[in-house]
């Protein structure tokens, strides 16, 4: 019979104990006994003395089982196609579409990592908008950020030209350094000058009149979000000068 050395007493079947198997499998035995506590592997006929005998069919779904893991099914998966779908098509054709989606994912990573790391830029902010940041004050900094996750896409692009514009404003470094205990006269003041340098930016662009008509979290969260980084990053004399200006305008 051939064969008949390798598997010893001719007729007689000769299995594989659970070590075995996962020997020749390439796996572990905790693997082993786990893929059988939740189903994916049936359990082996035993020998007369009690102990476990594995046979061909075993290796072969244990190998299918491994096989699909690897490349990316989970085991929830691989027990929804049942035992008998050698070439389970649609399951590896879902899979490769959502690898080649997750390959992309990880082409923009790479690209936006390479932007960051020449650029020096912030992690916190897109990468197109890290040369918007250059030389703010820290609260200006933070401020953009916030508005970053809040405004729609044209109202940012209308915010993030406003501050590039107003860093060669000379009010605008006079607001950064205002003091929190600044006097009423300087207070006003500023507010005054402020007030005539952003009617003509207005006028260029109106949308900033009206920055959170298209926030993507609705309008109402995008004011409150704006509202409350205000409070937070300026001081006293800063939001007294925002009131003034706004009311002026």
């Amino acid at each position: 019979m051939r064969y008949s050395a390798e598997i010893g007493t001719e007729g007689t079947r000769m299995g594989w104990s659970t070590s075995q198997l996962a020997k020749l499998a390439g796996t572990s035995l905790r693997t082993v006994r786990h893929y059988h506590e939740i189903g994916l592997l049936p359990q082996p006929r035993r020998r007369p003395n009690g102990y476990k005998d594995y046979g061909v069919e075993h290796l072969i779904r244990l190998l299918r089982i491994r096989r699909l893991t690897e490349l990316g099914l989970s085991l929830p998966q691989i027990a929804e196609l049942g035992s008998a779908d050698e070439h389970p098509v649609e399951a590896l054709r879902a899979l490769d579409a959502e690898l080649a989606a997750g390959i992309e994912r990880l082409r923009r990573a790479r690209v936006e990592l390479a932007l960051i790391l020449r650029q020096s830029a912030p992690t916190d902010l897109p990468p197109e908008l890290a040369s918007a940041v250059a030389g703010l004050s820290p609260a200006d900094r933070a401020m953009m950020v916030v508005a970053a996750q809040v405004l729609g896409p044209e109202a940012l692009d209308a915010y993030v030209a406003s501050v590039r514009r107003d860093r060669l404003e000379p009010t605008a470094a006079e607001f950064d350094r205002l003091p929190a205990d600044a006097d009423e006269p300087t207070r006003q003041d500023l507010a005054e000058r402020m007030s005539d340098y952003a009617r003509g930016v207005y006028a260029e662009s109106p949308m900033l009149l009206n920055l959170t008509a298209d926030a993507p979290l609705g309008k109402r969260f995008a004011q409150e979000a704006l509202g409350k980084a205000v409070v937070e990053l300026y001081n006293p004399a800063q939001i007294d000068v925002l009131v003034r200006m706004v009311g002026r305008l």
